[in-house]
Order: C-alpha cells, then sequence, then structure tokens
C-alpha cells in the first residue's frame, strides 16, 4: 500500500470514527464516498478508493456501533 492510500484510510476512519452512533451501512456510504473523493484529488483509482475506503468506513462503522 502506498503511502497516500494509508494516510486517506487513517483519515477516512478519523472522521467516521468522530460521528457518533455509526453504524456499518452509514460507516461504508462515507468511507466510500471520501475514498472515491481523496483518490480523485490525488489522481488514484477512484473505485480502487471507494472499495478501500468502503471496507474501513464498515469496519469502523461496526466497532464504534
Amino acid at each position: 500500500m502506498s503511502r497516500k492510500l494509508l494516510a486517506s484510510v487513517a483519515l477516512l476512519a478519523g472522521v467516521a470514527l468522530s460521528l457518533s452512533a455509526c453504524s456499518t451501512l452509514k460507516g461504508a456510504g462515507i468511507g466510500a464516498a471520501g475514498g472515491a473523493g481523496v483518490a480523485a484529488a490525488t489522481g488514484g483509482s477512484v473505485e480502487k478508493g471507494a472499495a478501500v475506503g468502503g471496507t474501513a468506513g464498515a469496519v469502523v462503522g461496526t466497532v464504534a456501533d
């Protein structure tokens, strides 16, 4: 994994953790949108960014719920 991708995942995890009562689906949706946005801004693959962000958001949503 590249440093940009790891930083993006860490940022998304922090945002998801800051949300109160975050559910798995809500976390996945926020993570996917954020991951796609970060990937687009950094010139990466939007599909991969959305997939990684969605997965990270779902995990954080499950833990925080």
